[in-house]
């Protein structure tokens, strides 16, 4: 891989983990939401990477040596939490049912918060990996000078 692909990969990380961290901190916004537009509690998301790999000789030359894919990593897709939210006795919520149960997601803010350092984490990395790769082009080009 040469250095430009190099900043492929680590770009497309870098916007991945950009809306990872949007995910989680929706999550962390809605921790208290009981009524939703679509009803119910609001569900947690979760966000699902896919890795896209360079396409090989035989790939390129069948599709005529273009291709839209380019290596890294992307996001495949945000899905919903399937856990039952959690149940809390509040009689005089408009949102308690007969019971006097209300219905909250359920949500850890422990849980959203350790997922939120590692997005953070993963984007530093990957923004270091852009500065160093950067610095080897200039490097290149200072010695062709």
């Amino acid at each position: 891989m040469n250095l430009f692909g190099m900043l492929q990969v680590s770009g497309s990380a870098l916007t991945a983990e950009r809306q990872r961290a949007e995910v989680v901190t929706a999550n962390m916004a809605n921790a208290e939401t009981t009524r939703t537009p679509e009803g119910g509690p609001y569900q947690r998301k979760l966000v699902v990477f896919r890795s896209q790999q360079e396409p090989r000789f035989p790939q390129l030359l069948a599709a005529g040596l273009r291709t839209s894919s380019s290596p890294g990593v992307k996001v495949e897709q945000v899905v919903a939490d399937t856990s039952p939210p959690e149940m809390r006795f509040e009689p005089g919520h408009p949102d308690a049912n007969a019971e006097g149960f209300v219905a909250y997601p359920n949500i850890n803010p422990v849980n959203e918060m350790v997922d939120l350092m590692g997005a953070v984490r993963a984007y530093e990395m990957n923004s270091t990996a852009v500065q160093a790769t950067k610095q080897m082009i200039q490097q290149s080009i200072d010695l062709l000078r």
